[in-house]
């Protein structure tokens, strides 16, 4: 992707974003890119891909990985997945970032830790510490942590609040490799729109519905259409049983009219142009009770 107008030492690499289940990895990608490009939510665990977000600026291009949230506690096929794809974004990250909640630091994090690799620049970063009432008590804390690993920087942030994402950047971009862009300067994720739908309609799902719908509940994009500016796109929610169903549609359907409309607000502000949404649930039989089943149905 260089071209003439790129400075010789234009910087750029890839950036992974690791932590345990809910210190805010999604929200802080999001916030760094200016785009909803991963999805947030108060039910822990709620990202299971690895997600990359892209912020292109004059002399350095920053690709972030959102990883799912390193798992401790089961150890189901599903989170054995989940470990894995975050030990292997680990292996083939330039930076990576750490980030623990302020005031709170746990077995979970320390299991993080003793994953990162010594051949790797790691930023240590102190998200929602907007939310530490005490501010004599965050340099403790900080340099608590840090004593556990040889950190490049500690920085500590706020994501939701913005608060020292500039001096979070400009250490990131320190330790990144001079290289040219990988992606075109208008990029913001390598995912396609069809996997941003997808993903959207589960986040709003998992707002929506709260804890008790279980994580099995699937997303599928049966079609995808674009005419123009406009894209038609057709959804089911897949579910284990009929009272997974009962629970998404809610009373006379006021539940799944929710979540249609604030997915399809959340997918006009991330494609730029109108969304016709329709969603379906659907209890799951067969061919789609397995792994391999929803990935020859197109799930991603």
């Amino acid at each position: 992707m260089t071209d003439a107008t790129t400075p010789a030492d234009f910087r750029c690499g890839y950036i992974a974003i690791v932590g345990r289940p809910n210190v805010g990895k999604s929200t802080l990608m999001n916030t760094l890119i200016g785009a909803k490009v991963s999805i947030t939510s108060r039910k822990a665990q709620t990202t299971r891909h690895r997600i990359t977000g892209i912020q292109t600026l004059p002399d350095a291009q920053f690709i972030y990985v959102d990883t799912p949230g390193f798992q401790t506690r089961h150890s189901n096929a599903l989170n054995k997945t989940l470990n894995k794809t975050v030990t292997g974004t680990l292996d083939s990250s330039d930076v990576i970032l750490f980030l623990v909640e302020a005031g709170t630091f746990g077995e979970a994090d320390q299991q993080v830790i003793d994953l990162l690799p010594k051949n790797v620049p790691v930023v240590l970063v102190i998200n929602k510490s907007d939310r530490v009432k005490d501010k004599a008590v965050l340099l403790p804390f900080a340099q608590q942590v840090a004593s556990k690993f040889d950190f490049a920087a500690v920085v500590p942030v706020s994501a939701k609040l913005r608060f020292q994402l500039d001096g979070l950047q400009n250490e990131i971009k320190r330790l990144l490799p001079e290289n040219p862009p990988i992606f075109g300067e208008d990029d913001i994720t390598d995912r396609s729109e069809k996997f941003l739908a997808s993903e959207i309609v589960r986040e709003k799902l998992f707002r929506f519905v709260g804890d008790e719908l279980p994580y099995t509940s699937t997303v599928l994009i049966e079609k995808f259409e674009q005419e123009g500016n406009l894209r038609r796109i057709f959804a089911a929610i897949l579910v284990e049983r009929d009272g997974h169903k009962s629970m998404i549609i809610g009373n006379k359907g006021a539940r799944l009219k929710e979540v249609s409309t604030q997915a399809r607000l959340d997918m006009e502000r991330l494609f730029g142009g109108p969304v016709y949404l329709e969603i379906w649930v659907k209890v799951k039989s067969g061919w789609a009770d397995n792994e391999a089943g929803l990935r020859a149905y197109g799930y991603e």
